[in-house]
């Protein structure tokens, strides 16, 4: 067992050399069958912070590379994981091990799945992080004797440091879907990287999306707050999914508005011209989403967007204790004062000229030259030549 002495060691000193929860498991379980412990699954279960996924799964077989696999909230819930051995493990914090050779109908379906594919015994084990949060691994043998107790006895001695290793990779994501959720992933790597002194700002070019509801303070004013809350939530649904899906980032959400950007790197024409084009497909494929939402909803709702494209200022503003990690700049205030102009020449869809200039002829018309509040000149706006008027 001296391998898996060692092995002991390496997850003591924090994993070094292992820069993903992948490469521990395989680690885990390579040293673990070369100290002659006959393991031919290995499989780690941790929960995690994240608006839609609950935990991740990671499954290593030999000669095959670590699978990661998401569980959502609706799957954590359902009898098929919260009865199965190892949400078994997860209630009650007490490790889980069955023979396989004698199974009955009864036995969870996971339990048969393993006896069909020839292996002959399974144990859970808990991983218990210092929150006393409970997560799980399991090891499972096709040997015929199955696992002898010195050999469980050298992998429950691997918890404790196994713990410390997992609780920190779980730290470091969760920190990591923390930032993605609040500010937007561009904005969370910045943030992870050091990017958090108070002025630590870079100028960058993008397309900018701005949009905000029709009517919102008529609408907020006949409805219960929970009401609203809802409304906004599948408005913002409507959108974000279909800028996330084109490259675009959704920096903030301003009320009932919604900022975004596509970042484009400097003097890249065709990448500007690609941009535009996507965010003018996010625009279509938004209101898409609009119109399916409408046709089921009671209340109708509608919103306006503007696009345009320019330099903005990129990164923290605040006060010295609490920062916002954010865009600002004349090419974001004219993106918010375009689409005070949606409502006025009744387009859902309004851009600059700027942005104009990077869109292939066939996709936007000229709507005229308008005086915007706080923007020097009249400015020459354009619109989708098969705009809806009331999307």
């Amino acid at each position: 067992m001296d391998r898996m002495a060692a092995l002991f060691e390496w997850l003591l000193d924090g994993a070094p050399g292992a820069s993903s929860a992948p490469q521990v498991v395989e680690r885990l379980a390579l040293d673990a069958r070369a100290a002659e412990i006959p393991i031919d699954r290995v499989a780690v279960f941790v929960t995690t912070l994240h608006p839609s996924i609950v935990g991740r799964a990671f499954y290593w077989r030999p000669g095959v590379p670590v699978r990661v696999a998401e569980l959502s909230a609706q799957a954590q819930k359902s009898d098929a994981v919260r009865l199965s051995p190892v949400g078994e493990v997860w209630r009650t914090g007490v490790e889980f091990r069955r023979r396989l050779h004698d199974l009955t109908p009864a036995d969870h379906a996971t339990l048969r799945e393993l006896a069909a594919e020839n292996y002959s015994d399974f144990v859970v084990l808990p991983i218990v992080f210092t929150t006393g949060q409970v997560h799980a691994i399991s090891f499972a043998t096709q040997h015929a004797d199955g696992f002898a107790e010195a050999q469980l006895a050298a992998l429950r001695r691997l918890l404790r440091p196994l713990a410390r290793v997992t609780e920190i990779f779980a730290l470091r994501r969760i920190a990591s879907n923390l930032l993605d959720t609040y500010v937007g992933h561009s904005a969370g790597e910045r943030i992870l990287a050091g990017r958090i002194s108070r002025g630590d700002i870079e100028t960058i070019r993008a397309v900018v999306w701005f949009s905000d509801l029709r009517g919102f303070t008529e609408i907020a004013a006949q409805q219960a707050p929970r009401e609203t809350i809802d409304m906004l939530n599948e408005l913002f649904e409507c959108q974000v999914p279909a800028i996330e899906a084109r490259g675009g980032e959704v920096l903030k959400f301003i009320g009932d508005g919604l900022l975004a950007i596509f970042p484009v790197p400097e003097v890249d024409t065709d990448m500007a011209a690609a941009r535009s084009v996507a965010a003018l497909d996010a625009v279509d494929a938004a209101f898409a989403a609009l119109a399916v939402r409408n046709a089921a909803a009671a209340r109708e709702i509608r919103f306006g967007v503007a696009l345009h494209v320019g330099e903005i200022a990129y990164g923290n503003i605040g006060g010295a204790s609490r920062l916002d990690f954010t865009a600002i700049g004349a090419a974001i205030n004219l993106a918010a004062r375009l689409e005070g102009l949606t409502a006025r020449v009744g387009r859902s869809l309004v851009v600059s000229e700027d942005f104009a200039a990077h869109v292939p002829a066939g996709r936007l018309e000229e709507l005229g030259a308008f005086e915007l509040k706080g923007v020097p000149g009249p400015q020459r706006v354009f619109g989708a030549i098969t705009a809806d008027r009331e999307h």
